[in-house]
């Protein structure tokens, strides 16, 4: 069975690992009232604003705290292809220790060429430790999980691709979702508050 790795520091170490009630109690312990940590969401996950500096409703002292005490964002697209036909584009996502996965987006094509959907295809391991024979990944071995704000910043990503909004999200990418259960299942919960993304 493969060994799970990550350390509860390690998943908390940028603002995209907090759900909602963590970042109320993480804003509650640098002396703010809940409702910031309400607007920090917003921010964060529907406006797609990772600068703390640019997230204007919020206090400047509370912003200085959070820039001082987080990484934020634990993702950067390090090279982006897109299919001729330009409904897919494949991103090379890293993150800060050099890992480096992959995650997809695709838009299903309807009639008359009208984009009906948009799904994003994310990856939850750098690696896998299945050792599947006929799977790239498999043979690839397995470096380590993904933290949950690791696995929402690729939808992140991606979304910043288009302003047509995502309406699908597989965890079909690099890793074996259940062999990192507790921080795969964070995410998806994450893109469920707000609701809207299937």
């Amino acid at each position: 069975m493969a060994r799970v790795w990550y350390t509860q520091s390690y998943m908390h170490t940028t603002l995209f690992d907090f759900t909602l009630p963590e970042l109320e109690a993480e804003v509650a312990r640098l002396g703010h009232p809940a409702y910031r940590a309400r607007q920090l969401f917003q921010w964060l996950h529907a406006r797609g604003t990772t600068d703390p500096a640019r997230m204007s409703n919020l206090p400047a002292d509370l912003r200085r705290q959070l820039a001082e005490g987080r990484q934020c964002p634990p993702a950067e697209v390090v090279r982006a292809l897109t299919s001729r036909d330009g409904l897919t584009t494949k991103l090379l996502v890293g993150f800060a220790d050099g890992e480096r996965v992959e995650t997809v987006a695709m838009d299903a094509p309807g009639e008359q060429g009208a984009r009906t959907r948009r799904t994003v295809c994310i990856s939850t391991q750098a690696g896998c430790a299945m050792g599947c024979v006929f799977c790239a990944t498999g043979q690839m071995g397995f470096a380590r999980q993904l933290s949950a704000g690791e696995i929402v910043a690729q939808v992140d990503l991606a979304r910043g691709l288009s302003e047509r909004p995502l309406t699908i999200l597989v965890v079909m990418g690099l890793g074996e979702p259940l062999a990192n259960y507790v921080q795969t299942i964070t995410a998806v919960r994450l893109h469920h508050d707000p609701p809207g993304l299937g």
